[in-house]
This record gives structure tokens, sequence and C-alpha cells, in this order.
């Protein structure tokens, strides 16, 4: 089994509904997130996935967060922007960004660290 990582970061806003205590204002954070893929084989020039194709599809989610106030992105705007939810959110979104690598991969975990003490991880 081949693992490759990719961390980034980025800055936003939110605000916890159905929260009791401070983290119900509005107050923001900076954000990092790493998602780890796995796969059984190697593509012919020996990786799993190039890390530049991964930071891009990063990048590309990155974008639309970065520097945002989360409850009034979609689906934030419904679901609770928890560090929980993020990570799962990450996880939908670069999913079907690996759909057409040349070697079948997986993402097994995204963890989103919302201060450098506190994370939540998905894995599927």
């Amino acid at each position: 089994m081949f693992e490759i990582a990719v961390e980034q970061g980025f800055a936003s806003a939110h605000a916890l509904r159905n929260y009791k205590g401070r983290c119900e204002n509005v107050h923001g954070h900076n954000w990092k997130v790493r998602v780890v893929i796995q796969g059984e084989k190697l593509d012919e020039t020996g990786m799993l996935v190039d890390f530049l194709d991964v930071k891009s599809f990063m990048g590309e989610i990155l974008d639309r967060i970065d520097h945002q106030f989360l409850n009034e992105i979609p689906p934030f705007d419904v679901v609770n922007p928890s560090a929980e939810n993020i990570a799962e959110y990450f996880y939908q979104e670069m999913r079907g960004k690996l759909e057409d690598t040349p070697v079948p991969v997986r993402i097994s975990e995204v963890k989103i660290w919302e201060t450098d003490i506190q994370s939540a991880t998905y894995r599927p």
C-alpha cells in the first residue's frame, strides 16, 4: 500500500449553530487541512498521484472558502460549519477530483486543524 499526504492552509470565519458558548459567535481560524491518499500501485512514472495535482485540486476547494464566512457558503449555509463537517466536505470535494487518476486511489483521511492543538478527522 502506498500513501501520500498534502497539507495546505486557509483562513475563514464561522459561527457554530446550536452551540451554547463563545463559539456560537462569529470567529475566525487559520485552518490547516491534510488529505491522505492511498493506493495499491504506482503509475508509469512511479507516483501514486502527482503532489502538484493534489495541491491544485485542494486549491480549487480552498479558493471557494478562503477568507470567507463559511456560514454563507453551501453546504455550510445549511450544515453546521464544525471542523468535523469541514473535514467531510473536503473529502467529498476531493473524491470527485481524484476519479480520473491513472491508477485507482482512495482518500483514507482528511484532517482539519482549527488551531495548532485542535483537529478533527474524517475517514470514509
